[in-house]
């Protein structure tokens, strides 16, 4: 079985981070955002992964690999030489997704963590046989998505409202999608919509169907969705694997940290902390809501909440970082400096407070 994944381009959105590595290989949860999704191909047997991307294709092979070697995958990238929306890069890898075994094959959208209930997306798929199955997932605030209005039994999409002004449904697309390769006959080869142009042509002959997703889900592909996200994903770890989860009497809520990391005496660390590889907390230091990169050291009674520290950063003794304050790479912060929501670029030195959220070039 194969699956492609829509990677698109520069990732502005989380910049700082991605100024240094293309956005699917920012670290969330201690590993690449990418490789949650291509384990949870792995796992139910798909053998091929393509890449649908428009920026630093090398860079991604490169790092990938070493994973192609150890999960036993075949990596490639279908690389755009212009956007080509969301549909186009399924045209474009036509001839990596069609084989002879007529078999559907997964989409996913790289920016979306979830627990992949992809197994039973194959029976769901199977169950309807129609020509497309889309997940969609419960959203407090419809209003600002693109609402799938379907037959709540049978799962039939009816219809796609777009931004709806009026309550018609609170289910959206969730950007994962198994699809019969007759979708590839849809699609031509240009920038085109497949939430907009495709999908609605297939609702329209009563061939697309939807399945609720179960679990959490978010976007993370900008930095406050992310650090939701971490808590999301977290949480459902506490469920499915407790003892991935640090635990403690220096430990609040849900906490992951590598084996390679150090923590001093005296920390207070949660809840919803992530803390990479080769990381060192000294003796005293307060986290929250947060995420810490591999390799960075944070001084000792420094207190760091709602933020991303990237990686090899420095944050000194008695400092202050909080509110969505975002370090890139080898970002050094002083000893007792405050940082009230600064974005910082990378192999920057911060000497001075950020009193208010600015961009520091």
């Amino acid at each position: 079985m194969k699956a492609l994944i829509l990677v698109g381009g520069f990732g502005t959105r989380l910049r700082p981070l991605t100024l240094s590595v293309p956005k699917p290989l920012v670290d969330f949860a201690n590993k690449p955002m990418i490789l949650h999704q291509i384990e949870a191909l792995k796992e139910i047997g798909v053998t091929e992964v393509v890449l649908a991307i428009n920026y630093q294709p090398e860079v991604m092979l490169n790092f990938l690999k070493e994973y192609e070697a150890k999960l036993g995958m075949k990596i490639t990238c279908s690389q755009e030489t212009e956007p080509l929306g969301t549909a186009g890069p399924l045209a474009l890898a036509r001839h990596k997704l069609i084989d002879d075994s007529g078999e559907p094959f997964f989409v996913l959208n790289s920016d979306v963590i979830s627990e992949y209930p992809l197994a039973e997306m194959i029976q769901f798929h199977k169950s309807h046989g129609g020509e497309a199955s889309i997940m969609v997932t419960k959203v407090n605030e419809p209003s600002k998505y693109g609402v799938v209005v379907m037959d709540e039994e049978t799962g039939k999409v009816e219809k796609f409202v777009e931004k709806p002004k009026i309550f018609v449904g609170n289910k959206i697309n969730a950007g994962i999608y198994l699809l019969n390769p007759s979708v590839l006959d849809r699609i031509q080869l240009r920038p085109t919509s497949i939430e907009k142009e495709v999908f609605p042509r297939i609702a329209a002959e009563q061939k697309l169907h939807a399945m609720v997703l179960p679990g959490f889900w978010m976007d993370i592909g900008q930095p406050r969705d992310y650090i939701t996200g971490l808590r999301l994903y977290l949480d459902s770890l506490r469920k499915r694997s407790p003892s991935n989860l640090a635990a403690g009497p220096h430990i609040i809520g849900n906490v992951l940290v590598h084996e390679s990391a150090t923590i001093g005496e005296g920390c207070l660390i949660g809840p919803d902390v992530a803390i990479g590889p080769g990381c060192v907390v000294e003796p005293g230091v307060r986290l929250s809501r947060c995420t810490v990169m591999r390799g960075v050291r944070i001084k000792k009674h420094a207190c760091i909440s709602g933020s991303i520290i990237g990686w090899h950063s420095t944050v000194g003794c008695w400092a202050r970082v909080e509110n969505m304050t975002i370090l890139g790479e080898d970002v050094h912060v002083g000893d007792e400096i405050y940082s009230n929501g600064g974005v910082v670029l990378p192999h920057k030195e911060i000497k001075s407070s950020i009193v208010k959220p600015e961009i520091v070039m």
